[in-house]
């Protein structure tokens, strides 16, 4: 049974492309599973670049390190060598101390989703303590760019 991950409101998006290369297929000529956080990968650091405040190594500069707590990938079509895939990363906010994106990978020749997905990091201060407040920084990118 097909699950479906039901998209929630998202206070920003980002879309970039990225061409599926040789060396991230299997021997079914497919890409690897793995491959897709990869590809969430791709989509956060584009993501950090447009939204600027909230790339990797702003928040190391501010003082955090920023784990991944979860990750969940839904495959729904194959992607092979040579596949154009528009990654869609959408922040969602959260009250909490925490960073929330889903994901929706596009096969841009058909526009079909081949993938949906989500994940979820938290802060860690300088001593590897769990944040239960949101950083300064944060509220201030928040701010920022209009999230409530």
């Amino acid at each position: 049974m097909a699950r479906r991950m039901k998209l929630k409101e998202a206070s920003l998006v980002n879309r970039t492309t990225i061409r599926v290369r040789f060396s991230e297929v299997d021997s079914m000529r497919i890409v690897w599973h793995g491959e897709y956080i990869r590809y969430f990968e791709d989509g956060r650091e584009s993501f950090g670049r447009q939204f600027s405040g909230l790339g990797y190594m702003e928040m190391h500069e501010a003082g955090y390190f920023v784990p991944m707590v979860h990750v969940e990938v839904d495959f729904k079509s194959p992607l092979a060598v040579g596949d154009t895939v528009i990654i869609e990363t959408r922040y969602i906010n959260s009250e909490a101390a925490k960073i929330c994106f889903q994901y929706v990978l596009y096969r841009e020749s058909d526009m079909q989703v081949v993938a949906t997905g989500e994940s979820m990091q938290v802060f860690l201060n300088r001593s590897f303590e769990l944040e239960l407040v949101s950083p300064l920084f944060y509220q201030e990118w928040k701010k920022r760019w209009n999230i409530e």
